[in-house]
């Protein structure tokens, strides 16, 4: 088992979602969706180790992660964990090409050539990221979270800049992944037809989480 979540709770000024269990093993997907401010963004916060849950706790390849040294936790973030942020976080005076050859090289990685040319980016690695437009960026993004070779995948909204067929031939690329790297998935997106391409579908709604397949 890859992550298993187990009595996850948050709140801010009010409470976002109370004690959510599940669970997600190797070569499997799982989706979460719900409306605008309903947690999800939260939730995948707390599962990538980025924001700990006010109660429960996150498990990732059997280590509770949150009593994890923060040295640990870093070398788990690098070697294990792939994420997909709404906001692409790319670094604004390198290339297309060097952003992705950092997350290459900081985790001992060969670049995949043929990534490139399924996300559509193969000409457009000599370019300033500034130059790209958002849906570019986010490929871009994938493309050197992919590099990682990450065990488990966060995705959030990863096609919320993209057209349909972008989004398609994005979403194929990382299912694809996940089955060849005996990874896993975690994709947030309020696209309901998205999300049933995943194993699995959760609502995240009224502060609960209903599985839906």
């Amino acid at each position: 088992m890859l992550l298993h979540a187990q009595n996850l709770s948050h709140a801010y000024d009010y409470t976002l979602f109370n004690n959510l269990s599940f669970s997600l093993s190797t070569r499997q997907s799982l989706a979460i969706i719900g409306v605008s401010g309903s947690g999800k963004s939260t939730l995948m916060h707390n599962l990538a180790t980025f924001l700990p849950p006010k109660s429960g706790e996150v498990y990732l390849f059997g280590s509770s992660v949150y009593t994890l040294s923060e040295k640990d936790l870093n070398l788990l973030r690098r070697e294990k964990i792939g994420v997909v942020f709404q906001s692409h976080y790319l670094f604004k005076g390198l290339s297309a090409a060097e952003n992705i050859e950092i997350a290459a090289i900081l985790s001992s990685n060969e670049l995949d050539r043929r990534l490139f040319e399924r996300l559509g980016i193969d000409r457009l690695l000599d370019q300033k990221v500034t130059h790209l437009s958002g849906g570019q960026q986010q490929r871009v993004s994938i493309a050197r979270m992919l590099s990682k070779k990450p065990k488990i995948v966060f995705a959030d909204e990863p096609t919320g800049n993209l057209d349909e067929q972008t989004a398609k031939d994005v979403m194929d690329v990382l299912f694809e992944y996940i089955e060849k790297e005996d990874a896993a998935l975690v994709l947030i997106t309020h696209d309901r037809e998205l999300a049933k391409r995943c194993d699995s579908v959760y609502e995240l709604k009224n502060r609960n989480l209903m599985k839906l397949t």
